[in-house]
């Protein structure tokens, strides 16, 4: 009998603590501000002196561009692909192999999952036929030059997209360009 009061006893204090716990917020808060943030609207007025109405977005002067950014000089258009067909490489021609070498290397990273290691449109996944229609680069009614798959590749073309965030600046889209028209090259040999 003994053993039944106190067993009933401390059922009795389980179930009146458990009762009175909220699961969504802790019975004791130590340190309060590690719980509930203070939240602060950006821009907002602080009442430390410096800063009485607020702080404001600063927007850029017209006409300026980020420091290390160019803007292509050609419009993603038709027309503007033609424009960039006469387009060269500014790439320096004594060191071609080493461009070829690093273009190679890029193509195989980004291009030749689709276009394929020699650009026949045989990538893997073509061959596993997650896309379609991949023509090779030596296919004549394409007519690539270095200047039109340098905008290919800035801006995109059909069901390809932008490959331009995927490489660290120009010049590597140039060595890409260039390789591109080494793999033309020897699909028409």
């Amino acid at each position: 009998m003994k053993h039944l009061g106190k067993i009933s006893v401390v059922l009795v204090l389980v179930l009146s603590m458990a009762a009175c716990a909220d699961k969504n917020s802790p019975n004791y808060q130590y340190m309060p501000n590690m719980y509930e943030p203070v939240g602060y609207e950006t821009y907002q007025g602080v009442d430390n002196g410096l800063f009485p109405n607020g702080t404001e977005a600063m927007l850029p002067a017209e006409n300026t561009i980020s420091r290390g950014y160019m803007p292509y000089k050609f419009e993603n258009t038709p027309e503007g692909k033609e424009l960039a067909r006469l387009n060269v490489s500014p790439l320096d021609s004594l060191q071609s192999e080493a461009n070829l070498a690093t273009g190679k290397e890029l193509y195989d990273i980004y291009c030749a999952i689709c276009h394929g290691p020699k650009g026949k449109g045989q990538g893997t996944l073509v061959k596993r036929e997650k896309i379609l229609g991949v023509p090779s680069y030596d296919d004549v009614a394409r007519n690539i030059t270095v200047g039109t798959t340098y905008h290919t590749i800035y801006y995109g073309l059909n069901s390809m997209g932008s490959y331009a965030a995927q490489f660290a600046n120009e010049e590597e889209m140039w060595q890409v360009s260039e390789y591109v028209m080494k793999l033309k090259e020897d699909l028409t040999k």
